[in-house]
């Protein structure tokens, strides 16, 4: 299923769309009964860990300030925060970040407040290939097992007064109050809580269990999770407990790294290069070994790691 990065470039998406109003609905899902977004007015687009959440309301409703515009006010929080995070030593090389992806990082940080005003939240949590597309709909780029070139069929569609339109493949949608989501746990806020996430590594748990707890880190997913293992030469059987504080403040600053340079490259159209991921080599050419790893009676993720270069810790 997409990860966080996929995610905030969804929720990017979305965001000219904000401050319109749905004139025609359509999609697949019977979850919820599209034809409520009919005459509503988009208010607001976030992104929390892997799940994206727009905000509608009553077309006549003034439209509040959005999720950027909130966080925009809160400028020079954000620069102290910001100033403390640059102080911080970053083992796995930064790469510099333009504008663009700076901006995106700051949106959508924050839940709602309760007193924000009058607004309805669709959540949507996406499945495997699960997308958004604007203003085009996703083509077929092989055939199914009929041999059929068939086209993804929509969940969603929203129409806008604009003329513009929003698609939304493979993803399950509800309504909420509002998104429930603890910013300092999302690996890609500004707010996220670097001792909170040292603290969590620590747990006598296989370490590549800990990193998929969202409660924690969210937006980290199966890929993110076997390339930072990787990159910091951490074996994914590891406990946490044995891991001194450097190694999983190694860990950490890869995790971190490695999810925003992920998100400058889909939001500059290039691909992501992996290095252990669904490899037989890893780059310094050693055999690599896989296996299904998770918590007892939990769901068990596709592990790639290599021996020699992430060796176990007893």
């Amino acid at each position: 299923m997409p990860e966080g990065p996929s995610v905030r470039r969804f929720q990017l998406l979305t965001s000219p769309f904000v401050g319109q109003v749905v004139v025609k609905v359509g999609g697949s899902s019977r979850k919820i009964n599209v034809n409520d977004l009919n005459a509503l007015r988009l208010q607001d687009s976030q992104v929390h860990g892997k799940n994206l959440y727009l905000a509608f309301v009553a077309a006549e409703v003034p439209l509040g300030p959005t999720a950027e515009e909130t966080v925009l006010q809160k400028e020079d929080a954000a620069v102290a925060g910001s100033a403390v995070q640059r102080g911080q030593e970053q083992v796995c090389a930064p790469h510099s970040q333009d504008g663009e992806l700076q901006e995106l990082l700051h949106s959508g940080s924050e839940a709602p407040d309760a007193t924000e005003g009058p607004g309805h939240w669709l959540r949507f949590h996406f499945g495997l290939f699960g997308s958004v597309r604007a203003n085009e709909f996703s083509r077929a780029s092989q055939a199914n097992k009929r041999g059929d070139w068939k086209d993804p069929v929509p969940r969603l569609i929203l129409h806008f007064e604009s003329g513009g339109f929003l698609a939304f493949y493979n993803c399950r949608m509800h309504w909420c109050s509002s998104p429930r989501a603890d910013p300092a746990s999302d690996i890609l806020s500004m707010e996220f809580h670097r001792g909170q996430a040292l603290e969590a590594l620590h747990a006598p748990n296989p370490i590549c269990y800990t990193l998929l707890d969202q409660r924690y880190f969210s937006g980290l997913g199966n890929i993110i999770k076997n390339e930072i293992l990787y990159l910091a030469k951490i074996h994914p059987l590891t406990r946490g407990s044995l891991l001194a504080l450097s190694d999983r403040q190694r860990l950490l600053d890869c995790a971190v790294q490695f999810s925003s340079d992920w998100l400058h490259l889909k939001l500059h159209g290039q691909g992501l290069h992996f290095h252990i991921y669904q490899r037989e080599q890893c780059p310094l050419g050693h055999p690599v070994m896989k296996g299904a790893f998770g918590p007892p009676g939990g769901f068990k993720r596709l592990t790639w790691w290599c021996p020699q270069c992430q060796p176990e810790v007893l």
